[in-house]
């Protein structure tokens, strides 16, 4: 029993990683919703009885506009991505699709340009004090 236990969590991820796959075919190929441009979906979360995925996606252009609509699109289609998800994937609970908007991408674009911007100002400052700094 110890033997299935440990292979659950196993068994949510690859499960997780099959959804995201699914779905990514299924938003690419077979939604015809204007509203969903392109876009990527970067993780997917099982809860452990499989009730709820929450699927986190980036969109090409990451204006508040195209986030927006694309969102509302997602989840007008999620009914129908959940049905053809259930015709390819053979579990006992079929999850409740919610979307989300991933952030991370922008922070991390963010946070680089922060570094960036510290760095220069840096070398400036080395360049300033004729190639003297306190180190």
């Amino acid at each position: 029993m110890a033997k299935h236990s440990k292979n659950i969590p196993q068994r949510g991820v690859r499960v997780a990683d099959q959804i995201q796959k699914d779905l990514s075919e299924l938003i690419a190929f077979e939604l015809k919703d204007p509203r969903v441009g392109m876009i990527t979906l970067s993780e997917v979360q099982l809860t452990p009885d499989y009730a709820h995925a929450k699927i986190f996606f980036t969109t090409l252009k990451d204006d508040k506009e195209s986030i927006k609509n694309t969102l509302a699109g997602l989840t007008a289609a999620a009914g129908y991505l959940r049905n053809q998800l259930g015709k390819r994937l053979h579990i006992h609970t079929l999850p409740q699709l919610h979307f989300v908007h991933d952030t991370s991408t922008m922070r991390g674009m963010e946070m680089s340009a922060l570094i960036d911007k510290a760095n220069a100002s840096r070398a400036a400052d080395y360049e300033e004090d004729g190639g003297e700094g306190n180190q």
